[in-house]
């Protein structure tokens, strides 16, 4: 065979072996093609029936719920790398293929998403196209010296509880703090006194349990171990502290006066004569009306503090049977603090919301005097 034969023979030798190299490589392309779109083809027929069987999963449950933010101008590229770091999605590339087909892409609107684990794509992506919910968040002030039914009428018109749900908590729920095992079982309200006063940001849809363990919380961070201590010196039980501060919180109208209003209580508690042991608090007089009738009543006549309950402190010994008000921080701290050695205080009736203090009976008659020509001079 002569040289230029077998070149050519070479070269046809050379064009068969690429072009056998060339199919064998398309064929392989075929397969992966065809296996790829076959995943993603059953993938998406999945996530469709998965979907029209289970809509109940747009139903999205507080304890469940994971929130996604997207932000202003993302793709949907970036959306789904943000949706499977948050474990939202586990196929970026399927999300991004479903969206295109579906007519989602540029459709997603920026702010923070509700989700949860188990939705389909098709179902996240229905999602992130309709505008977030606003903020549900409510911000609401309880203010000092409220009572338990002015903070739970509060709550109810603010929308952040139900009215019967929240005193069924209230008075039953088995709520995990330690101080509450001390409450007597006996009261018509179980936490009047614990709910601290303060301003809170609710949640609605979190429920009652909820709201009362937020403010459970804010008193329980209120109690120091140094106040405990001082409990123990004192020979005060908390539930006891609890009471006298409720007293001076509903007392005291100038906060400078607290601790001297709460010495006066301390010194006619351990007096040796049985009659200063009746604390004549008129503020006792004013809850039983509040529970009884649902309203403070501001003025009291004589009468008033003949009334048979055993929160009138004019009738009975010592302190009532349970706080009469959710007192703040200064008046807790106060009924741990007292101070001075008087025995008797009146209001100036001047303006100021201050006291006059007295040691002694006669004292306090002169002060009581000044006070009725105060008010005659204020009207």
């Amino acid at each position: 065979m002569s040289d230029a034969k077998m070149k050519q023979g070479k070269k046809k030798s050379k064009k068969r072996g690429h072009r056998a190299v060339f199919w064998l490589m398309t064929f392989l392309l075929m397969i992966v093609i065809f296996f790829l779109c076959f995943r993603l083809s059953y993938d998406y027929v999945i996530e469709s029936m998965t979907e029209k069987l289970d809509e109940s999963l747009l139903e999205i449950d507080p304890e469940e719920a994971v929130t996604v933010e997207i932000p202003l101008g993302s793709g949907t590229e970036v959306i789904a790398s943000i949706l499977k770091e948050k474990g939202i999605i586990e196929n970026p590339f399927l999300f991004k293929l479903i969206s295109k087909f579906e007519g989602y892409d540029g459709q997603y609107k920026s702010g923070v998403h509700t989700l949860k684990n188990g939705l389909t794509y098709r179902q996240v992506m229905k999602i992130l196209a309709t505008n977030p919910k606003q903020d549900q968040s409510i911000w609401v002030t309880i203010p000092e010296g409220y009572a338990y039914t002015q903070i739970a009428d509060l709550l109810s018109e603010k929308g952040v509880v139900d009215r019967k749900k929240f005193d069924e908590v209230a008075n039953n729920y088995d709520f995990d703090f330690d101080f509450i095992d001390d409450i007597p079982k006996d009261r018509k309200y179980r936490l009047e006194g614990y709910l601290f006063p303060d301003t809170y940001e609710f949640d609605p849809a979190a429920g009652e349990v909820a709201a009362i363990n937020k403010m459970l919380t804010r008193f329980d961070e209120m109690i120091t171990d140094k106040m405990y201590e001082r409990m123990e010196e004192m020979d005060m039980t908390l539930d006891e502290v609890v009471i006298l501060a409720s007293i001076i919180e509903r007392e005291a109208k100038v906060s400078e006066e607290r601790p001297i209003i709460s010495g006066v209580l301390h010194n006619r508690l351990n007096s040796k004569d049985k009659s200063m042991r009746k604390l004549q608090v008129d503020a006792t007089i004013q809850y039983i009306y509040l529970n009884e009738q649902g309203r403070v009543k501001e003025v009291l006549l004589t009468e008033d503090t003949k009334i048979d309950n055993p929160y009138n402190t004019y009738l009975y010994e010592g302190l009532p049977p349970g706080p009469i008000s959710c007192p703040g921080e200064d008046s807790l701290r106060a009924a741990l603090y007292p101070e001075g050695d008087y025995l008797f205080y009146v209001l100036k009736e001047d303006g100021t919301g201050t006291h006059y203090f007295s040691k002694t009976y006669e004292e306090h008659l002169s002060a009581m005097d000044k006070a009725s020509k105060n008010r005659k001079a204020q009207d």
